[in-house]
Formats: structure tokens, sequence, C-alpha cells
């Protein structure tokens, strides 16, 4: 299914373990099977494939957690 308004954000979700601790709070907050965070790209891409406008949520949130996030 192509979403035209897909974002994406660069990270430092580095791995299997980092997208684990952080899964429980982007199911949340885009839902589950709405996003993915690519490792092997040298920026760990988080891609979002849903309507979303809570941009600074999303951020903050993956803060919490230690993560960094910025909208690419």
């Amino acid at each position: 299914m192509e979403v035209d308004n897909q974002q994406k954000y660069e990270t430092t979700i580095n791995c299997g373990s980092c997208i684990a601790k952080v899964k429980p709070s982007l199911d949340e907050l885009v839902g589950e099977g709405n996003w993915e965070v690519d490792t092997s790209d040298s920026k760990k891409i988080l891609s979002i494939h849903a309507d979303f406008d809570e941009e600074q949520t999303l951020i903050l949130k993956l803060a919490e957690l230690g993560y960094a996030a910025n909208k690419i």
C-alpha cells in the first residue's frame, strides 16, 4: 500500500534491541505495522507509513527513551 504522506526521520536507533525498546511507544503513537527502522542505513531511517501529525510528540517520546530523531 502506497502512502503519499510517508514521513522519514534520521534516528539513533541502531539495532534490533533498540527497535524492541521503542516498539511499544511507536505502536501506540503511529499504529502497529505503520513504521519501520532501516538499521542498515547509516542514518538509521525511521519511516512512518500512516497519517501522522504529532512530530514533536514522536521526537520527545524517542528522546525519553534515549534516542534522537530529526525529520528529513
